[in-house]
């Protein structure tokens, strides 16, 4: 199952230590960590960002979530909560990026506030976009550095409600280009005027759709690619973890494909 992890430690050294325990079940065929960072939080609020690893090609294809949930953990997250509650009012562009950052994440609101509360200054958190079978494995490993694990499964990314949405546009445009065929002079002004702004909202949100699609398919393909990479390299007694591994992933992305095509 692919989870994004957040392990909060006591300082950055145990969150490096932690890392080198998450690369070892990695190599054991445990878990397959496709990216992972140090993220440290200062004392007066600021925070730092390392590399938690070297995982092969796919960290910068992958690591949109991590690098998004660390945009939202070292960044401005009362703007973000501020955003999730707010019904009306304008939008920084400070905001619109956490807003964004959050949609790439793909977890609940509830687990970036979680995971913001946990990393006090002072404090260190390993952030990882694992696939793992079992917890027992990381929770131990973690858990004998002083590790708190928090760890959250990824949404699937999200098409059928951009399609609800390009749908409703469609319709709002049909109707109003059928009330413009009976309007006064004045009044099909306005409508086509209406209509030319809903053309627009309809080229922003296919084009949006056809963006996250195409960057879904970039990140499973990398993600497939090491994987077949880890089972080639695996070292026998872990070879059949990383080829079943290799074969649930590769399933579950061409049933997403047809989903998609339905």
């Amino acid at each position: 199952m692919d989870r994004m992890l957040v392990v909060v430690f006591d300082n950055e050294d145990k969150a490096r230590r932690g890392s080198r325990v998450l690369s070892e079940l990695d190599d054991d065929g445990y878990v397959a960590v496709y990216d992972a960072a140090i993220v440290t939080k200062n004392g007066n609020g600021t925070a730092t960002v390392k590399r938690g690893g070297e995982y092969g090609p796919v960290g910068t294809l992958t690591g949109v979530a991590v690098g998004s949930l660390i945009g939202l953990l070292a960044g401005p997250l009362g703007a973000l909560g501020g955003a999730l509650g707010a019904a009306t009012g304008a939008v920084s562009g400070t905001l619109v990026g956490a807003l964004s950052d959050f949609e790439n994440v793909r977890v609940g609101s509830d687990f970036i506030a979680d995971a913001s509360k946990e990393l006090a200054p002072g404090k260190a958190a390993l952030v990882a976009e694992i696939d793992e079978e079992e917890i027992t494995p990381v929770d131990v490993g973690m858990e004998e550095l002083g590790g708190h694990v928090l760890r959250r499964s990824l949404r699937e990314l999200k098409h059928a409600e951009n399609e609800q949405d390009i749908a409703t546009i469609k319709a709002e445009i049909a109707q109003s280009k059928i009330e413009h065929a009976t309007a006064s002079a004045e009044r099909k002004a306005k409508l086509e005027a209406r209509i030319d702004a809903l053309n627009a909202r309809l080229q922003q949100k296919m084009d949006q759709a056809r963006a996250r699609r195409e960057s879904f398919q970039r990140q499973a393909h990398a993600k497939l690619e090491a994987l077949k990479i880890k089972a080639t390299k695996a070292r026998q007694e872990f070879k059949a973890q990383h080829e079943q591994r290799l074969a649930t992933q590769s399933k579950e992305y061409d049933q997403w494909l047809e989903r998609l095509g339905s």
